[in-house]
C-alpha cells in the first residue's frame, strides 16, 4: 500500500537579504496510513518548516512531495487550499479559537468552506458529533473564555476533525498545557489514532513524544534519527498513575 506521505529529497531555502538560509536539506521520508509520528528537534532544526510543508502551507524549493499519491509540490494556490480543506486537519499550540464564537460555532467554521455545502442542520449535527468525539458535547454552547485550556484544545481538535481528514497535523499541541491536561490531550490523539487517523505532531518534549509510535529527529534541516517508540506511554495508564500519586500525597498530609 502506498504511503500517505512521501517526501523525496525535499529542500526549502529562504532568502534573508543576500543570505540564503537552508531550512530543510534533502529530506526523504515516508509515512504510512495509521501512523502516529512525532517530529522533534531544537529551535532552527527545520521541524516547523517541515510541518508547514506537510500541511501544504509552504512550498518546497526542491524535491517532490506526494500526499495520497498526488504531487502537491506542483499544485497552484487554490488547489493547495482544496487539499488542506479536504485531507488535512490542523491543531495548533495556541488553539486559535474565535473568542466571540461558541465552541460548536468554532467547530462549524471549516465546514463553511467545504465544497459539500451542508445545510445548517447538518453543519450543527456534524459539529456536535466532532465535539462528542473529544468528550465536550456538553460544553458546545460555551465560549472560549468559559473553557479551560484543555477544553479549548479539545474544541480545536474537534474543529480539525469536522471535515473528516485522513491526516491530522499538530504543532506543539500541549505547549500551553499543564502535565495532567497534556496527558489528557495525548489520550485524545491516541484514541483518534486507534480509529485509523494518521497523526503527525511537532513537539520538543521527550515525554510527549513517547505517546506516539515513531519519532523523527531533525537537526540542521536534516533527519538524523527515525525510530519506533520503545516503551510507549498510554495516556489512560499515566492518568491513573497521576491520580494514585495525588491520592498518596493527600493521605500523607
Amino acid at each position: 500500500m502506498p504511503p500517505v506521505i512521501e517526501l523525496r529529497d525535499i529542500s526549502r531555502t529562504y532568502s534573508s537579504g543576500e543570505v540564503q538560509v537552508r531550512a530543510v536539506c534533502g529530506v526523504s521520508l515516508a509515512i504510512q496510513a495509521g501512523e502516529f509520528v512525532a517530529i522533534m528537534g531544537a529551535s532552527g532544526s527545520g521541524k516547523s518548516t517541515m510541518m508547514n510543508t506537510l500541511g501544504c502551507l509552504d512550498r518546497p524549493t526542491g524535491g517532490t512531495y506526494l500526499l495520497d499519491g498526488i504531487d502537491v509540490s506542483k499544485l497552484n494556490r487554490d488547489e493547495l487550499a482544496d487539499i488542506r480543506n479536504q485531507k488535512i486537519g490542523f491543531v495548533f499550540q495556541g488553539f486559535n479559537l474565535l473568542s466571540r464564537t461558541s465552541a460548536i460555532e468554532n467547530v462549524e467554521l471549516p465546514m463553511l468552506y467545504s465544497h459539500k455545502h451542508l445545510s445548517a442542520r447538518k453543519l450543527r449535527a456534524k459539529a456536535l458529533a466532532a465535539l462528542e468525539i473529544v468528550s465536550l458535547a456538553d460544553r458546545s454552547g460555551h465560549y472560549p473564555n468559559q473553557l479551560s485550556g484543555g477544553q479549548q484544545q479539545r474544541v480545536a481538535i474537534a474543529r480539525a476533525l469536522c471535515n473528516e481528514p485522513s491526516l491530522l497535523l499538530a504543532d506543539e499541541p500541549t505547549g500551553n498545557l499543564d502535565t495532567r491536561t497534556s496527558i489528557e490531550i495525548m489520550g485524545v490523539f491516541q484514541k483518534l489514532n486507534d480509529q485509523g487517523i494518521t497523526i503527525i505532531m511537532v513537539t520538543h518534549e521527550l515525554d510527549i513524544a513517547r505517546y506516539t509510535r515513531r519519532t523523527v529527529v531533525m537537526r540542521d534541516g536534516r533527519v538524523v534519527d527515525d525510530t519506533p517508540v520503545r516503551e510507549r506511554l498510554v495516556a489512560s495508564e499515566e492518568l491513573q498513575r497521576l491520580q494514585q500519586a495525588h491520592q498518596a500525597v493527600h493521605l500523607t498530609q
